[in-house]
Parts: C-alpha cells; structure tokens; sequence
C-alpha cells in the first residue's frame, strides 16, 4: 500500500504534482496551498476560489505582520513603505493573471535588487514585471525629490538593499519549494481582497483606468499614523505618473 507522502499514515489516493508522489484526500483537502506549493494546473486545485484565496490569505496575514515587525525594526517606516509598495504593484500587476507564478515576483525582486548594487552583474532580460515594479521605485524615489527633499532622505540604498533581501527571503519561503507555485501570489491577492476590501477595490480599479498607481492609505501592521494624519510626503500617501 503506497501510504501519503503528507501524513506518512492514511493510503495515498491522489498524485500530488508538488510532492511527487501519493497523496491522502484529507491532507490534499487541508492543506493544499497552505502549507503544500500546489501549481496552479493541479487538477485537485480549484485556483479561483474564493475559499481558497482567504484560507492562504489568512496564512499569509499571520507570516506578514512578523516579516513586518522585523522591517520596522530594520528602517522604520520606510523600510516598510518600500515593502508597501511591492505589496500594491505584485497585487495590481497579478490580480486577474491566473497563469501566474511567484517565480516571475522572485525574478522581479532580484532584477530590483541587482539594479541597487554598485556592481554590473550580468544577468538574462527581466520579464515584464520587473520593469514595471523598477518603474514604480524609480517614479516614488522622484517624486519624494521633487517634493524638496533628497531621494535618500525617503530611503537609503543600503536599507533598500536589506529589505529586497529580506523580501526576497520572504516571498520564496512562503512559496515555497515548488518550482510553479502560485502560494505567496495567492496569499498576498486572498490576504488584500479579505483584510482590505476597499483597497483591492480601489487598486482593480486603477488597473482599469490604466497609467498609475496611486498608493492608498499604508495598510502595514504595526505603529502606523492613521491615513488622514500622515505628513505631507509621506511614501503611501502621492499619486506619481510613469
């Protein structure tokens, strides 16, 4: 009897596509997306679902309010605005793609990442993503100097560098290891849609308008100032154009 490569005790019944192997109907059921990297052509996988989406967006939540406390420990508040900001332009970008995986946000995250670095590391062209994730950075960086201040004055490129790290850390652990996974796209899409319903609204329809994104009011966990509040040249607060 070929037993469940999950639990190791209940008969396999399903081949699982992420384990390579044998899989019990109740661990696939409770645990895919979850804490297995299921690829979205699974057939077990209804990749749509509403449920689905909020039982990894929950998940999701739990992991990002500590990768957040970290952030805050590291930069303060810019350290986790320039995470925001991944966070709101991944969403836009991927909402309504449901081919997509977190390989093309790792590839992104890096691509960002070598662009920061003093050194010229050669590397493949960056697929779409990144070009538009670079031109959102490079867009917030100068409007903050057009404000009056220096660009540095928003975020320095060492502290940048650190957060790509970490989110870079970040993203891949929650995907985890399955090489067409889909888990952080639809924890961080599950986790906006459920936590922050006016936000997806207002992002998805942006994405329609076309041109922009405008960064709502910061949705970070922790010791925030409320929206209304914050000062003038505040990084969530600006609409910039491309």
């Amino acid at each position: 009897m070929s037993k469940c490569v999950y639990c190791r005790q209940r008969k396999g019944k399903r081949a699982c596509p992420a384990l390579g192997g044998l899989i019990c109907s109740q661990c696939c059921g409770e645990h895919r997306m979850v804490r297995i990297a299921c690829p979205s052509d699974c057939v077990y996988l209804d990749s749509n679902s509403e449920y689905q989406h909020k039982r990894v967006g929950d998940r999701f939540a739990q992991e990002r309010r500590e990768f957040y406390k970290g952030l805050f420990e590291l930069g303060g508040e810019k350290a986790a605005g320039l995470f925001n900001l991944i966070e709101v332009v991944t969403f836009s970008y991927f909402n309504n793609r449901r081919d997509a995986q977190d390989g093309e946000v790792i590839a992104s995250l890096q691509s960002l990442r070598r662009t920061l670095s003093p050194l010229h590391i050669p590397a493949a062209p960056p697929p779409v993503f990144a070009e538009i994730l670079k031109k959102e950075y490079e867009g917030l960086t100068k409007q903050q100097g057009q404000q009056g201040q220096q660009a540095q004055q928003w975020i320095d490129q060492q502290t940048a560098t650190e957060v790509l790290d970490r989110a870079l850390k970040f993203v891949s652990g929650f995907s985890g290891a399955g090489l067409q996974s889909h888990r952080f796209l639809t924890g961080l899409i599950g986790y906006i849609r459920t936590h922050h319903p006016e936000i997806a609204e207002q992002l998805v329809k942006q994405g329609k308008e076309g041109g922009r994104i405008v960064l709502p009011g910061q949705f970070t966990p922790g010791k925030v100032e409320p929206v209304a509040h914050q000062h003038p040249g505040h990084p969530h607060e600006h609409p910039h154009h491309h």
